[in-house]
């Protein structure tokens, strides 16, 4: 009796360590990221002012990846959220940024080099909220930011043996194809979109040449446990907008420094 009640023990603990649930669900495996960074910022929006700006910004990134074992399809998602202050060429005018985004999308993986290298590629939507406040201006201070876009993307991860461990070296490249923004029209004020109702092509379809939004990251990791990675990453985002007559790009150059856990 005692020795029946061991191998059922040992039967279950097996099935909990491969991850499967008393339903019979395939497991899923979710890899993590953490990370902060600071760098680089420059400002263009001319609904504010035909000046550029130039100055730096912090940016949080939390993503995560999940995945079954017997899938080549995994579900990516990114939230993204930057911070930054800038000065004009004078120095007597600044404006502040601010942006969050939320990135959700389907990617196919292939396997190459005995598994070492992984390549993905898929689509994923960016919808995207903010601002930029110009402290000069009395009147139109400042600008708000709304926009949705489906942007095609791909991934390479490449793994390779150093000091005894795997190292991790990950490339995102996420491109611009259609969406839809919000923004004024050249000279209407918020006042009269908002408090008037005076809708002058407010809401813009986007293509890839109105809105060229490009965003890169370039990631390199070292385990530090068994499930844990220290990485640091440049993330590159080239916000850029051309519609109603205005112009807008918010541009950040990030150097990252964040965890990887696998689950």
């Amino acid at each position: 009796m005692m020795n029946n009640k061991i191998k059922w023990l040992i039967t279950l603990c097996w099935f909990l360590s491969i991850g499967y649930t008393a339903n019979g669900q395939e497991p899923v495996y979710v890899t993590r990221y953490q990370q902060v960074g600071y760098g680089t910022t420059n400002i263009l929006d001319t609904y504010l002012t035909q000046e550029k700006f130039k100055g730096n910004g912090l940016s949080i990134l939390v993503s995560s990846e999940r995945k079954k074992p017997s899938s080549n399809w995994s579900t990516l998602m990114h939230s993204q959220l930057n911070l930054s202050t800038a000065k004009d060429r004078s120095g007597d005018k600044s404006e502040v940024e601010g942006a969050f985004n939320f990135l959700w999308g389907r990617l196919y993986r292939w396997q190459m080099l005995n598994g070492n290298l992984h390549l993905q590629a898929g689509g994923m939507v960016n919808a995207g909220l903010g601002f930029i406040y110009n402290t000069a201006n009395a009147n139109n201070p400042a600008q708000a930011r709304a926009a949705l876009q489906l942007m095609p993307t791909g991934i390479a991860s490449y793994t390779f043996p150093l000091w005894k461990h795997h190292v991790l070296m990950r490339y995102e490249l996420n491109l611009p194809l259609v969406g839809v923004t919000f923004s004024p029209n050249y000279g209407q004020s918020y006042y009269e979109i908002f408090s008037l109702g005076n809708y002058d092509h407010n809401i813009v379809p986007t293509t890839f040449v109105s809105a060229p939004y490009f965003r890169q990251h370039f990631t390199v990791a070292y385990p530090i446990y068994r499930t844990t990675m220290l990485s640091l990453s440049y993330l590159g985002d080239y916000q850029q907008l051309q519609v109603n007559n205005l112009k807008q790009h918010v541009l950040s150059h990030r150097i990252m420094l964040g965890i990887i856990k696998d689950f």
